[in-house]
Order: C-alpha cells, then structure tokens, then sequence
C-alpha cells in the first residue's frame, strides 16, 4: 500500500504521515513549507517529501491520495487528482477509519493550550505504563516525536476546530468520536474559516453529539463553553476551577508548584512548567487520565518529570546571561498568558517580546484592536510586519508607546537585538511559523558582538 500526503509538513499530516509509516504503509508526500521538527522527523523515518505541488509528484500513481486541510481547488496536485480519478479522502476521516477505530480515544480541544494538554496527558498514561498511541500538534520532549501507534487502546488526540479539507467542512474533530474529551477553553478564532463565535460553538456541539453517554467530557465553567452544552449533552461532565470538581491552588505564583483538589483526594505538583495557563492545562489532564484509571498522586509524579514542548516556551538558547524562548502564541490570549508566566518567572528581569502576527486570523486583522493589551507586561516589544499582513501595525505602537518599534524584515529585528540586548534579558519570541529561522539568528548575532 502506498499512500501520498499532500500538505505532509503540517504537524497533523505529519504525524499522521508517520502512523501510516509505522502501520507498515509506503508513505510520501509533497509540501511547500518544510521545516524542522516535522521535516527532520520525516525525514528520520525515511518518508520521501518533495517540495510544491506538482502533478509528476502522483507518478506513478499511489494507491491512496491524503488531502491536507490546506489544499484548494486550483492546486495543480488536486486538480490532476481529480481529473484522473485517484482515489482520496481526507487526512481525518483515514485517521479515523485506520488508527481509531476501536480504541478508547482521549480527545483534547479547544481554542488554547490543546498541544501542551495532549502531551501532558499522554505522558501522564505513558508514566502510568499504559502506553497510548497519540497525535499531537507538537513535539512533547519526553517523546521526542508527534506520533506513534501505541501499544494499547489508549490514543490521545488533538481535537482541533479547523475544517477538515476542500470537500469537507465540517470540523477535523468530528471524525475522532473520543470517549473521553477535554473541551479547555472556547474563543473566536480562524476567522479565515468560522465568520464568528457561534459557529465554532456549533462544531464543539457536533463533537459533544458524538461522545458516548458512557463518556466523560472534562471542561471549565465558562460562558462560551456553557452556551454549547445548553444545545444538548447526554455524557457526564466534570468541571474544573473554581468551585469545580477539579481545584487547583497555586503554591508558587509562576506555577511551578500547585495542589490539586478532587473530592477527598489531594495532590502536590512541582514541575518545570510555569504559568497559570499551563496549570489550568494539567488540571485537564489529570482528570481526564483519571477516567482511564490513573490515580491523582500518580499523574502529579508523572507530572513532575514532564520535560516540555517544543515551541511552548522552549529555551533555544543563552548568550552572555540573555536567554532566548520559542513559543507558538499567535492569539492575544495565548500572547498574554505567555508574557504573564514567563514574568511570575523572572520577576524584574527585563523581558522583550518579539512577535509575528502570521495566523489567518491576525492577517485579516481580527485582533487588531485586542493585541496592544496582550504585550502589555513585556518591557520591550519588537513586531514583524510582514507583507502579508492586511493592517498596519503601528496602532500598536500608538497603544503602547515608544518601547514597541515595527520592523519589515527578520534581519532588522535580529539586528535591532544585537544592539540593545543586555545581560540578564529575557528574549520571547513568538510565531505560528518558523519566523525565518530568527531564534538562531538571534543567538548567533549575540554570540558575534
């Protein structure tokens, strides 16, 4: 058998690329975008990746063709797809029809913190020796890997919210059928999909439709969340946060220490992690592995030998006592949280904020009005603005004042930090996308000076 993946350097294609691999399948595949860690994680498991679109790419044909949720009618691979009748279907549904079915599926959605959740969650079940199969949308450290089979019928998924592909719009998630599922937090995002909160709600009500009423759905108490569930729900629930059936107390305000609440039960955890965001985000884990079978104490040790994400605040780096973090934020929410864990962190350390606006969503400006305020706790502010993006980017500078400046290029913010950076900064950069390789520049321009 011998499938072709077109979009295969997504991280869901991607890792569905190395299912397939891993279930003995013949994979290739073609992108335009290819860099690490996915192409690296590819390339190690020896799946053949060609750059663009083209049609000699299907030559000779595959037996199956693996539709990304980024291919559009136009695409000349889709349209030789089409014109000579290969069969395709969906990176979802084959998911679906070839990896979950018949397993217990441990679904992780909402608008944040969906790829550090599933990750601590499936650490949690590996920590318990339970072995599940997962697909996330990140590199979890401890595994060292995006994907992988399992070994029992556990399978942790990142349920996302975005539209399946160009022939099927409902969103990815409804395909997952999960038992147990964790629904963190609902806002508006994707504009470039949803024309509002709404109709995200009514996907996340599709997906609640199909968790059995033997299930659990483990989520906060939260307007947008509430709204859904009052269209129906047949599965219990357990809610978290305050007054929930899942407490957290912080012990240390970065978050690297907490108790955990549930009926008589309690737990410490000390961890790694820092942010009140990533608390909320291992509450949710530790209820829905709790589902499964595994105790409160036993997730809180799992927990404290939880190493971390790739791009969810990854130290990539420290020159002269300056440190520079990766982190994946592109919603104000998540640029907000981000900002406000790394500062309970380093206290009066000066931090900068490096950000580039790449999501749809902010393209279009959406967020326009709501980004000042999400920088607002960084000492310094460095934005890209790219060509792309449809607004200018200077209402922000007129919102924050003189410590924001707006930059055209990667190489004017990479040099821009070589001049002002000092010892004992704390350097955030943030992006959806590989920013041009500008972590390394960075380091490598403090490193010359």
């Amino acid at each position: 058998m011998h499938i072709h993946i077109l979009g295969i350097c997504g991280t869901f294609m991607g890792g569905l690329a190395l299912l397939a691999r891993e279930l003995g399948i013949t994979v290739s595949g073609s992108d335009t975008n290819v860099y690490p860690p996915m192409s690296d994680q590819l390339a190690s498991a020896g799946i053949d990746v060609m750059e663009g679109y083209e049609p000699a790419h299907l030559e000779p044909a595959p037996d199956l063709v693996v539709m990304g949720n980024a291919m559009t009618r136009g695409n000349p691979a889709v349209e030789y797809v089409l014109n000579k009748g290969l069969p395709y279907v969906s990176g979802p549904q084959w998911l679906a029809e070839n990896v979950l079915r018949g397993r217990w599926v441990l679904g992780v959605s909402g608008t944040h913190g969906k790829t550090t959740t599933s990750s601590l969650l499936a650490w949690i079940l590996e920590h318990a020796g339970m072995s599940p199969g997962f697909l996330i949308g990140g590199v979890p450290d401890n595994f060292g890997e995006t994907a992988r089979l399992g070994n029992t019928p556990f399978f942790v998924i990142e349920a996302d919210e975005y539209d399946t592909a160009f022939f099927d719009k409902r969103s990815k998630f409804v395909h997952y059928q999960p038992r147990t599922l964790i629904i963190n937090n609902l806002e508006f995002d994707h504009a470039d999909i949803f024309d509002d909160l709404a109709a995200i709600q009514k996907q996340v009500h599709h997906l609640v439709r199909t968790v059995p009423s033997e299930g659990l759905i483990v989520s906060p108490q939260e307007k947008a969340i509430d709204q859904v569930f009052e269209m129906g729900c047949w599965t219990p629930r357990q809610i978290l946060g305050h007054d929930g059936d899942w407490q957290a107390d912080l012990l240390n305000k970065d978050g690297s220490e907490f108790e955990v609440r549930f009926e008589d039960q309690t737990a410490i955890v000390r961890w790694n992690m820092l942010g009140q965001h990533n608390v909320s985000n291992a509450l949710a884990a530790i209820a829905a592995a709790r589902h499964v079978g595994v105790t409160l104490e036993h997730a809180a040790k799992a927990l404290s030998e939880f190493v971390g994400v790739k791009r969810r605040l990854e130290l990539r780096g420290e020159v002269d006592n300056i440190r520079v973090y990766d982190d994946f934020a592109h919603h104000p929410t998540a640029i907000a949280t981000t900002i406000a864990g790394l500062r309970a962190r380093i206290g009066n350390r000066k931090l900068v904020a490096v950000l580039e606006p790449r999501s749809n969503t902010m393209k279009m400006g959406v967020h326009q009005d709501a980004l000042a305020q999400s920088l607002i706790q960084a000492d310094r502010v460095l934005l890209f603005q790219d060509a792309g993006l449809k607004w200018s980017l200077k209402q922000v500078t007129e919102s924050l004042g003189d410590h924001v400046s707006v930059h055209d290029s990667v190489d004017g913010i990479v040099t821009a930090l070589q001049k002002e950076a000092g010892q004992g900064d704390e350097i955030l950069v943030m992006s959806n996308g590989g920013f041009g390789g500008i972590h390394q520049k960075i380091l490598e321009a403090l490193a010359s000076r």
